[in-house]
Formats: C-alpha cells, structure tokens, sequence
C-alpha cells in the first residue's frame, strides 16, 4: 500500500503561488505531420488523450513566450 507523505515531511509541497506555474507552450505532433500549439499541459493532456493512439507521435515543450515578447500584427 502506499503512504503518503505528511505535512511534516521536507519532500511535502504547498502551493507558495495563485499564479500559473506553466512556462512554457506544448506541441502536439501527429503521425500525419499536423501539429497544434497549446499554452498548457492540461490542454495538450486533452489533445493526446482525446485523439486516436494511431495518430499520434509526440508531444514536444516548447520555451514559452510571454506575452509582452509576443510578436503582433500592425
């Protein structure tokens, strides 16, 4: 059975932040080529999990660009 670890325990973590702890961006690569970029792992969790293992080849993490350095368009 597993324990789980007490408050106590140096390896217990607690939340410090509200803020997002995602930095970076995800790219889910399929076997046809096509790929999708998404700003969260829950998000690329949804693509994978919903998609057929068929059509699958990996996911890759991208450095995520914030959004002051995000380039626009005129």
């Amino acid at each position: 059975m597993t324990q789980l670890i007490q408050p106590d325990d140096s390896h217990y973590f607690t939340e410090t932040s509200i803020e997002s702890y995602d930095r970076h961006d995800y790219k889910v690569v399929y076997s046809n080529g096509k790929t999708v970029v998404v700003d969260c792992w829950e998000k690329a969790q949804m693509l994978w999990f919903q998609s057929p293992k068929q059509f699958l080849s990996h996911i890759e993490v991208l450095d995520s660009i914030s959004k002051k350095q995000k380039i626009k368009g005129f």
